[in-house]
Parts: structure tokens; C-alpha cells; sequence
């Protein structure tokens, strides 16, 4: 086996305590902070006077833990919101709720309403009396995560708010966009140790695969055993996490029982989820040596080689300033040079609460149809998962692609990668 992937093996454990023996979790300090420091920053970059999120019991907004309201069980109100005398952070709670919220100390004040009365109604008089010229609320077409505010509940705000504030309610689609698309260096760090986790496990599995014998379904059941151990979940759904394919490409797909045979390409796409909370996207390559090879055939290292060298130069190209749609075109042209099919998919994408995170999209150059969040610009603290791609032709007319996948956070001068991105393609013995 190559030293690097010993290394990784040998690093197995301080990451895991690292990861997983932190109780209680860090998020509670984390909301507060990413509340205090972005949030703020969030408003102002998008020129909105205040935001407001509605939480309710059983069918809350997608944001409820982002702001504190997880717990909702009648209806609450959150503002948060500018004034001359700065950034505030206010919630109209149920008195049944109000006590616990308060002595959780994630806003500013918290207002006791009476289970009689109704914290929206209480909270459209605040807002009449600041007189705000925009109020963000949550209903977006572009961002699920912004759209939370129900058809009903909005009638009802409306309501509330009267004719003179129709005109001023926006959607909450860039605040939100501004504000989770940040992240903060304690959430970078936890992704860090949670990705060298991933990719380790990975390794690992690999080493247990024997030839005309394992299938892919096998090594995807190995990586639950081991998430089961360990006790981190799946970062997307579970049915496709991980998705092991040793065959043709198959996109995002669960693991078949293709058996595995000497001559196949191993895409292992996995992403495990930390304290309930951060979540990691990364891929693996290998390849199973035939018998009496020590080394990948020619074509084979020339297809390894060209979608790390497509990687390599998508990692170059991603500086705070730069377009999604920049960082794509760059990989883009390295795959023209050498050779490469087809490849549909974007180079990459966000990754944080989610494995698709909000932010740029690192897409389009090579499709007709381009998503806008490509046209968006990386910050500094934005976290990517991105793939090196090269796709083939085999000799039974499917094709199959090269798409290492690493992390990377956005820094001044440039990304940065999480952990050591896979240099060599993984070599699996067959005798």
C-alpha cells in the first residue's frame, strides 16, 4: 500500500476523538456567534432593514435551529434587525416557551407573550412602530432554505401588517444567502477533522475488498458498519450514502451488487455528518489490479491524471472575487486538452449543513442552461466540495469519469484544502 494511505489509516484515531468525543455539542456557542458576527453583516450587505422568521410546532422553518426556534411549540417570531443604536436580535415567544429561550441567551430580549394572544400580531406592531422600509421574509422560489414561510402564515402577517406594508415585505432569499454561505473558523475546523475521517474510512474500506468476490454493495454496508460504530450519520440521503461504483457512471445512485473484478475504477462518493450538524462530501478512486500488474494501465493512469491536473487547476482558480462559473471554465479547459468526454456536472458546489450548502455554484461553462448562484462571487469562509474530472469511453461503449472530490475553505489569497487532496489513484491487489 503507498505511504500516504498508510498515513491516513495511522491518523485514523485522533480524528475521531476529535470529532466525536465533544459533548455537549458546539453548536450552541456556535448559533450565538454566527448571530452575533454574521448575521449583521448579512443585512447590511444586502441592504435589508430587518428579518423575520415564524416558527411553529411540527412543520417548523428550515431555519428554526439556525436562529433558536427548534423548540417552537405555538406560534413564534423572530426579528432580527438594524437601528441607530445597531444590531438586534428580538423574539416574541409563547409564555409556555419564553422562560427556556431567554435562559438559552441567543437574543438580545425576548418578549413573554400570552398563549391568548398572538406573537405575530405583536410582533407586526413592533415592526409598524421602527417603520421599516423592507422586511425580509421567508419565501423564495430559488432557496429552499429561505422558504419557510407558509402560504397561510403569510396571509396572516399580511394581515397583521396592514396595506401600507405589502409593498415592503422582500424575500429573505440573499440575507439568507449572505448569512449561511459564511462559515465561521470553528465550523471549518470541525469539517477538517470530520473530512480526514472520511476519507481515512474510505481507505479502509478499500483494504477489504477482494476481487471476484466483494460487491459494491458490500463496501457501501462496510461504511455504515463503521458510521454506525463511530456514531456520525449520512450527509445526504441515506439510500445513496455512500455510493459505491465500480461500473459505468450511474451519477447519484445507491451501490449495486456488481461484483468487483480485476480492471474496474472504484468511485466510493461519501459524506458522513458531525454532531448532528456538519457534514463532509468527498470521493475516492481505485483501481483493481489485474493479475501480474503492479501499476495501472497507461490509459488508466492517464485518466487519473487528468482529472486530478482538472482538479488541480479548479483549486488554482478559486480566489475570493472569482465567479462559480470561472472556477468551472478553468477545469473546463484542462479537460479539452486532454481529451475528456462529456461531463455534466458542475465542478462543484457549497458544503456545510448540507452536502448542496448555499452559496456558488461551481458550474455552467459547460451547459447551455447556467444556474445564477454560478454568476455568484467566493468569499472568504465558504466551504466547497469539488471534483477533478476526465471521462472515457470503455470497450462496451459506456462511459465512466474520473471525479476525485476534495474540500477546500475560501482564504484571502486563495482555497485552501481541508485535508491532503488524493494524489495517487488507490491500488487494490487481485492475487
Amino acid at each position: 500500500m503507498h505511504k500516504s494511505l498508510i498515513l491516513f489509516l495511522i491518523l485514523l484515531i485522533n480524528p475521531l476523538i476529535s470529532v466525536l468525543a465533544q459533548d455537549p455539542s458546539p453548536w450552541p456557542a456556535i448559533r450565538i456567534e454566527r448571530i452575533k458576527t454574521l448575521l449583521p453583516a448579512a443585512l447590511k450587505t444586502t441592504g435589508v432593514d430587518a428579518w423575520l422568521v415564524i416558527c411553529r410546532e411540527n412543520n417548523n422553518d428550515p431555519l428554526a435551529d439556525h436562529v433558536g426556534c427548534e423548540n417552537a411549540g405555538g406560534t413564534a417570531s423572530f426579528l432580527f434587525y438594524h437601528d441607530k443604536t445597531g444590531f438586534h436580535s428580538l423574539a416574541f415567544s409563547p409564555s409556555s416557551e419564553s422562560t427556556a429561550l431567554d435562559e438559552l441567551d441567543i437574543h438580545d430580549t425576548v418578549i413573554s407573550v400570552d398563549r391568548s394572544k398572538s406573537t405575530m400580531a405583536e410582533a407586526a406592531t413592533f415592526i409598524k412602530e421602527k417603520g421599516f422600509k423592507t422586511l425580509a421574509i421567508n419565501s423564495s422560489d430559488t432557496n429552499a432554505q429561505a422558504d419557510g414561510l407558509s402560504y397561510t402564515q403569510r396571509k396572516t402577517l399580511e394581515g397583521y401588517l396592514g396595506t401600507d406594508f405589502k409593498g415592503r415585505l422582500v424575500s429573505s432569499e440573499q440575507v439568507v444567502y449572505e448569512w449561511l454561505s459564511i462559515k465561521l473558523p470553528a465550523e471549518v475546523e470541525i469539517m477538517r477533522k470530520a473530512a480526514v475521517l472520511t476519507a481515512a474510512l474510505q481507505i479502509e474500506a478499500y483494504k477489504h475488498v477482494i476481487p471476484g468476490k466483494t460487491t459494491d454493495a458490500d463496501v457501501a454496508a462496510f461504511l455504515k458498519k463503521r458510521m454506525r460504530e463511530l456514531g456520525v450519520t449520512d450527509a445526504w440521503a441515506p439510500d445513496q450514502n455512500p455510493n459505491v461504483n465500480s461500473g459505468p457512471d450511474r451519477g447519484h445512485s445507491h451501490s449495486t451488487n456488481k461484483v468487483i473484478m480485476p480492471g474496474d475504477v472504484i468511485q466510493t462518493d461519501f459524506g458522513i455528518r458531525v454532531h448532528d450538524r456538519w457534514v463532509t462530501d468527498i470521493q475516492r478512486f481505485a483501481y483493481v489490479l489485474q493479475p501480474g500488474e503492479t501499476k495501472a494501465p497507461n490509459h488508466i493512469q492517464y485518466a487519473w491524471e487528468s482529472g486530478r491536473n482538472g482538479g488541480f487547476a479548479a483549486f488554482k482558480a478559486m480566489k475570493p472575487g472569482v465567479k462559480g462559473i470561472e472556477v468551472d471554465a478553468a477545469q473546463s479547459v484542462m479537460m479539452k486538452k486532454a481529451g475528456s468526454g462529456y461531463v455534466p456536472w458542475s465542478t462543484g458546489h457549497p458544503v456545510g449543513y448540507v452536502a448542496h450548502d448555499t452559496g456558488p455554484n461551481l458550474g455552467g461553462s459547460r451547459t447551455k442552461s447556467v444556474r445564477p448562484a454560478a454568476h455568484k462571487k467566493l468569499k472568504v469562509g465558504m466551504v466547497f466540495a469539488f471534483d477533478g474530472f476526465h471521462s472515457w469511453k470503455r470497450k462496451d461503449g459506456t462511459y465512466k469519469t474520473i471525479s476525485v472530490e476534495e474540500m477546500v475553505v475560501i482564504k484571502e489569497k486563495g482555497a485552501e484544502y481541508l485535508i491532503p487532496p488524493q494524489q495517487d489513484i488507490i491500488l487494490i491487489p487481485s492475487d
